[in-house]
């Protein structure tokens, strides 16, 4: 009796299960897939955001349609799919990195849980460079520590945070002029003369929208940065060989953690598990599909996608910062860095 009762209760849950994913494969049909993008237009992220809303309905059982929605503030973008938008897997967002540790700069603007999130993934991960455009007195990464370079920053994002981390933790000399939305309005106000360079901009963003400034000499790499050296950057230096202490180093590893899942994906907390996975089988089979390779490959775009699973472990990995790491990252971004 004990052996037909538990083969009748797998039956049950085979049954259950198969009938769940037989609703999620529905689900979509005639329905619209809007992908938020936590950046303003014209950046990498809303570049990559467009290829990826012209294909991704193919993969999804159902084919919804698919529309890109820009939200500029990557905190309010998050905090808006934490708390406002539905939770039935109709909403998913690209989401810039920053938001991975932002709680622990701005504890008062974060209304959001990363652990709550459901990561179907990253577009990317990522190397961040430094530049200076070829008419400031900055022209080599030496002159970083002696020489002031204007650079612009986006509140609370890479272009901003990490230059200030760099000035704290390895002694730069990098001025932020905040008030940009992206890291293309940072690049048009290079070359206006706005300002003298971008202290955070990822490679492949760089190569994709501004590949004439390397072309024509028209940009000086200064600074890489990220947890392992990018290849195709040769002997430019990292920010960690300047780190002068294991307290320090740990702080700023952390910051470059989330530069491993440097376009995360998510759908908000509640959306139906079985959903998700379609999602993240979704992504997945994207990243694969010849026709979006291509139509990337010709805009200039690279994807390197990271699988779910993977940004769980990061986010994990950052969730369980130590207090003392948490604290010394926090007070890195006060006025006095200490």
């Amino acid at each position: 009796m004990i052996r037909a009762l538990i083969a009748t209760l797998a039956l049950v849950v085979i049954a259950l299960s198969c009938a769940a994913s037989a609703a999620a494969e529905d689900f979509y049909a005639g329905k619209q897939l809007t992908l938020i993008v936590g950046a303003g237009p014209g950046g990498g992220y809303d570049l990559q955001a467009r290829v990826v809303a012209r294909h991704l309905g193919r993969f999804i059982p159902g084919n919804p349609t698919v529309i890109v929605q820009n939200i500029p503030s990557r905190i309010a973008a998050a905090n808006n799919m934490f708390s406002t938008v539905a939770k039935d897997g109709t909403v998913i967002a690209l989401l810039q990195r920053g938001v991975l540790l932002a709680k622990l700069i701005y504890p008062s603007g974060v209304r959001y849980e990363i652990e709550k999130f459901h990561w179907l993934g990253s577009l990317n991960s990522e190397t961040a460079v430094s530049l200076a455009w070829h008419t400031a007195r900055v022209r080599s990464t030496k002159d970083l520590f002696d020489k002031e370079l204007i650079v612009g920053g986006i509140t609370g994002v890479d272009p901003e945070t990490t230059p200030r981390l760099y000035n704290s933790l390895i002694g730069t000399k990098f001025k932020v002029v905040n008030g940009y939305n992206s890291t293309a309005a940072i690049a048009l106000a290079v070359e206006r003369g706005e300002v003298e360079g971008i202290a955070d901009w990822s490679w492949s963003s760089l190569k994709a929208v501004r590949p004439q400034w390397l072309a024509e000499k028209k940009a000086t790499l200064l600074l890489q940065g990220a947890l392992k050296n990018e290849p195709e950057l040769g002997h430019l230096p990292n920010a960690l060989d300047f780190i002068k202490n294991d307290a320090d180093r740990k702080v700023l590893e952390l910051h470059f953690t989330q530069k491993t899942a440097a376009r995360p994906l998510i759908a908000p907390p509640e959306v139906p598990p079985e959903r998700v996975a379609l999602l993240r089988a979704a992504f997945e089979a994207l990243a694969r599909d010849p026709a979006f390779l291509a139509e990337a490959q010709q805009a200039k775009l690279e994807f390197d996608f990271v699988p779910g699973p993977e940004i769980d472990k990061v986010v994990a990995q950052i969730a369980a910062t130590a207090p003392e790491i948490a604290e010394r990252y926090a007070r890195a971004f006060s006025p006095d860095g200490k």
